[in-house]
């Protein structure tokens, strides 16, 4: 359903009036309703008819009261029986009225549709509620439990009770606390050896041990020969 918007600039204001459709047109021609008739029906204003009682509230002719005979949608208009004026030529033409200067003192309810309008409107409308909001949940600290120090059964021996050993006298044990112990270190562990360092290492190994077993032979290195060189007389 088409329905008008509230607009501040007066140009675009008039442009809505000047196009706006029937149905839009019908209710920019709404009246206030009499004191009586506001208590009866429980609305402040509705749109005029043919055939409704007004009464003029300002203008020229305040105080007027009559009988809507026509209403002119294109121009906002309302023509009331007996408000007319006479022309320079002598004949008399009814004057326009724009319904805002209206009061409705009587209704026509010829019309079924106009009576379950007012009915309707007669009814409370229902305001949609609102979601109650989810309380939030309140934060509780905890507190850290202490762990309590257990104590040894108590035995009867005789007439007095004594925890721990069985004594003649009666013995008082002091609880110590406990002391923390500040925790252990781990010890590294080996690194996994690869296949390809193991086979080197195996290598090693091998090549050392055959080099232990063989004898160690001392090579006798040959003495190269000087050739003496010639002087310069000598050739």
């Amino acid at each position: 359903m088409q329905t008008a918007r509230p607009l501040t600039k007066p140009t675009k204001q008039r442009k809505m009036l000047h196009q706006a459709p029937d149905h839009i047109r019908h209710r920019f021609l709404a009246a206030h309703l009499s004191p009586e008739l506001r208590a009866t029906h429980i609305t402040k204003s509705f749109p005029v008819r043919s055939g409704d009682t007004i009464r003029v509230m300002r203008g020229d002719h305040k105080s007027f009261e009559g009988k809507i005979t026509r209403i002119d949608l294109r121009k906002y208009r309302v023509y009331v029986e007996g408000l007319t004026r006479d022309k320079v030529d002598g004949t008399t033409i009814f004057v326009p009225v724009h319904p805002s200067k209206l009061m409705i003192t009587r209704l026509n309810l010829d019309d079924k549709w106009r009576k379950r309008i007012l009915e309707r409107k007669q009814k409370p409308q229902k305001k949609p509620q609102k979601p109650a909001k989810k309380p939030k949940p309140e934060l509780v600290e905890k507190t850290p439990e202490t762990p309590e120090l257990k104590q040894p059964p108590v035995e009867e021996v005789g007439e007095e009770k004594v925890a721990g050993k069985v004594v003649e006298e009666k013995v008082i044990e002091e609880v110590t606390p406990a002391v923390e112990k500040p925790p252990k270190k781990r010890a590294a562990k080996p690194r996994k050896k690869t296949k390809k360092a193991a086979a080197e290492k195996k290598e090693a190994q091998v090549a050392q041990t055959k080099a232990e077993k063989e004898p160690k032979v001392q090579r006798k290195t040959a003495k190269r020969k000087r050739t003496k060189k010639p002087e310069e007389g000598e050739r």
